[in-house]
């Protein structure tokens, strides 16, 4: 994985011993560079998706017109349109669902408007009923979006004449098909390239998080803490996007020519990322558990921000050695030291079961240790180790049977 960054979430502030005008200015240019990048990063993400849909429209528009002839193919290219859109999802699910919606949207406008007309209420009640039969069908987002737009296209664009509905629907299945060529065949999405994209932007605030979190715990700022915790919150959407990334990523190089040769490499490389995203859920948890034993007045020795720092430290590690593919082994090291490090701030195990620990963690601290050990299980998994392996490791080196 790249060290490249999105831009940060939170601009950076004005030094402390400048005025508030500067201030003032700082933060306003700040957020100008920050806003700027952003819609670079984003249009270095979604470029292509927009060069795809353009050719796919085209196409779409020619094949209508000219292989079926219809001077006016509006539902072909409208369709090609909806599956590339689906890029970053599932295109064969995206594909099927649009064409059932198409199918609802024609049968539903050409069996209605004959009989009601064309006018305000007549659309409203055959959009209504159209995504009513498509919610009785359990159909996702894609069905209802598409069987109210083509409803709303057949109730006002086009005349209700019932012998249109064959064509009108192999417009839609043509243009479905063009699309499916566009996006796999002609103009296919670098597979691994676009996850590095969308796992930047997650993983990359997320070690900033934690590395504000560790300071934060250093000097006993609950504030700091809780910041920390609302920014591993809020890339929640960005995790969403991710998955939906891993899933179009694998899709293409399962089905695309040009895309077969890395099936090998994605398969590790988005098996890496995926365990790196399951550890950031457990470093959200730890945050929200360690935020809680501040607020509690809990002691945190000084190994547990320690820890932290190394947590964040071998997930960059690991990203460098992936970019270049080498064998993880500092990483490793550096998240079994981390493991260690939460260890001793929990205190020794005692060696008989029926005594009581000596615990140096409170109640919620303790609780953090025990995802702290979920997340370095994760993080071990992606740097190759299996998952009895990588736990093996986990228990020798925290001195634990039981992650508790």
């Amino acid at each position: 994985m790249p060290a490249k960054q999105e831009p940060a979430d939170r601009p950076d502030p004005a030094p402390r011993g400048a005025s508030r005008t500067d201030r003032t200015v700082a933060g306003l240019r700040e957020r100008v560079r920050y806003a700027l990048s952003a819609r670079v990063w984003r249009l270095r993400l979604f470029g292509l998706l927009a060069v795809q849909a353009g050719v796919a429209a085209a196409l779409a528009w020619f094949v209508g017109a000219q292989f079926l002839d219809n001077p006016a193919p509006v539902l072909a290219p409208t369709t090609a349109v909806g599956i590339v859109a689906a890029s970053m999802g599932t295109r064969l699910r995206r594909t099927v669902e649009l064409l059932v919606g198409v199918v609802l949207g024609l049968a539903v406008g050409d069996t209605l408007m004959p009989l009601f007309g064309i006018g305000a209420w007549q659309t409203g009640v055959v959009v209504v009923l159209a995504i009513i039969v498509a919610v009785l069908l359990k159909g996702g987002g894609s069905l209802l979006t598409q069987a109210g737009g083509t409803a709303v296209l057949i109730a006002t664009l086009e005349p209700p004449v019932r012998e249109l509905s064959i064509p009108r629907f192999v417009d839609a299945a043509a243009g479905g098909l063009v699309g499916l060529a566009v996006g796999l065949l002609f103009v296919p999405i670098h597979p691994q390239r676009t996850v590095q994209r969308l796992a930047e932007p997650v993983i990359d605030p997320a070690l900033a998080a934690l590395h504000d979190l560790a300071t934060s715990l250093r000097r006993r700022d609950l504030g700091g803490a809780e910041q920390s915790l609302t920014d591993l919150r809020i890339l929640g959407s960005r995790m969403t996007a991710l998955d939906n990334g891993l899933g179009a990523a694998q899709e293409v190089v399962r089905l695309a020519p040009l895309r077969w040769r890395q099936r090998r490499s994605l398969a590790f490389y988005t098996e890496a990322v995926r365990h790196l995203e399951r550890s950031l859920y457990s470093c959200r948890a730890i945050t929200r558990r360690i935020t809680k034993a501040l607020r509690d007045d809990e002691p945190i020795p000084e190994e547990f921000p320690a820890a932290i720092d190394l947590l964040a430290a071998s997930v960059q590690t690991l990203r460098l050695a992936i970019r270049v593919r080498a064998e993880p082994l500092e990483a490793r090291q550096q998240i079994l030291t981390a493991v260690e490090l939460v260890g001793k701030a929990q205190g020794e195990a005692a060696p008989d079961p029926t005594r009581p620990h000596t615990h140096r963690l409170g109640y919620s601290g303790m609780i953090a240790a025990g995802e702290f050990r979920t997340a370095a299980h994760d993080i071990l998994i992606a740097s190759g180790l299996d998952t009895d392996e990588a736990a093996a490791l986990v228990r020798r080196t925290s001195d634990r049977d039981e992650w508790d």
